[in-house]
């Protein structure tokens, strides 16, 4: 069983930057692979990045490239989205999840994805 539990999030201005953080508890995570997805208003969930745990190989969303960075303190338990050069259209409830798998082609399908945590909010202003 994996918790997750995302933090971070909140209002920025159009061009600013925010940081969300996921604190994961499980008895290993050398094998998972570690995502984050959104869902705006109206829209379907979205998947934004993914790392694997174990080597660190990141994949992103076309949208977010160049400006999203994942990352993740396996001493610390924690994963991070770290969001710069905002837009209106990152408005979203974000989430981090994992899967005891390794991140593949498929890494934006969050129903290969059972861990879940709550969502934080995440509003950008133009």
């Amino acid at each position: 069983q994996v918790q997750l539990v995302e933090s971070g999030g909140g209002s920025a201005q159009a061009g600013g930057s925010l940081r969300l953080s996921c604190a994961f508890s499980t008895s290993t995570n050398k094998n998972y692979c570690m995502g984050w997805f959104r869902q705006g208003p109206g829209k379907q969930r979205e998947g934004v990045a993914a790392i694997a745990a174990s080597g660190g190989n990141t994949d992103y969303a076309n949208s977010v490239k160049g400006r999203f960075t994942i990352s993740q303190d396996n001493a610390k338990n924690t994963l991070y989205l770290q969001m710069n050069t905002l837009k209106p259209e990152d408005t979203a409830v974000y989430y981090c999840a994992a899967r005891a798998d390794y991140c593949g082609s498929d890494w934006s399908d969050g129903l290969r994805f059972p861990y879940w945590g709550q969502g934080t909010q995440v509003t950008v202003s133009s």
